[in-house]
């Protein structure tokens, strides 16, 4: 008998990275993977670890205060910014929330001050002046199958945007976005995305978290008995003015 896949998820920096609900996402893909039967592996990697770019299907990094989001930037540089390329490029997912998608790109300006990126995806962040990016929001993505809906919340002082290699995971319906002007939010560059969106992103969106794990496992999922998960969609959609 084969036996059944498992999903093997790292969390990224999750004591530091995890201000937005971001342990629902976690719990929301090993319930997803655990209906249907599919294993489900979940560690963790934090300030100084190394990660083994080979040993994980999926890596996930949510979103931190300043002060956490600095250390982490620079932790990851030096630690893991090379895994997780090689990560990438033998076709892991990458999943990026928030203050953990700004540090996917090239940097991030503060002020004075740069916080080096990973330089996974071609985009640049920057902290102008106006107000902070605020309030929840639904943005239009295909990622196959045709286009979706994803619905969130977004709470940002940054501006990020996009290079001429990258590409918006969706088009916003409602909502700031990326920087509040070009009308795109996140970003998709292969098999790596990033988002804003969140509070938290997958339990608004298990249509969402079904496709991650479809294409960290390239395998079609059947379908589930989902009548209060999307109850939920809808309520996020309903917040955000669809």
């Amino acid at each position: 008998m084969t036996p059944a896949p498992v999903l093997r998820v790292c969390a990224l920096y999750p004591e530091l990275m995890n201000i937005y609900a971001d342990r629902g996402n976690i719990a929301v893909l090993r319930a997803r993977c655990e209906w249907r039967g599919l294993g489900f592996e979940l560690s963790a990697s934090s300030i100084g670890d190394k990660v083994d770019p080979a040993a994980h299907d999926l890596f996930y990094l949510g979103g931190g205060q300043d002060r956490d989001q600095v250390a982490v930037a620079h932790d990851m540089v030096a630690t893991k910014r090379a895994s997780l390329h090689q990560a990438a490029d033998r076709g892991a997912m990458v999943l990026a929330v928030c203050g953990g998608y700004q540090l996917l790109g090239h940097s991030y300006q503060l002020g004075a001050e740069e916080l080096p990126g990973i330089g996974l995806v071609d985009l640049r962040t920057v902290r102008e002046e106006g107000p902070r990016l605020i309030g929840n929001c639904a943005i239009e993505a295909d990622l196959g199958g045709g286009s979706r809906v994803i619905a969130g919340f977004e709470n940002h002082g940054g501006r990020t945007y996009l290079g001429t290699a990258a590409s918006p995971l969706g088009r916003v319906l409602t909502g700031h976005g990326n920087n509040g002007s070009d009308g795109s939010e996140g970003v998709r560059a292969r098999n790596v995305i990033g988002t804003y969106l969140h509070g938290p992103l997958l339990p608004k969106n298990v249509w969402l978290a079904d496709r991650l794990i479809e294409l960290a496992l390239d395998l079609e999922l059947e379908p589930l008995d989902d009548a209060m998960e999307e109850a939920a969609h809808r309520s996020a959609r309903r917040a955000a003015g669809l």
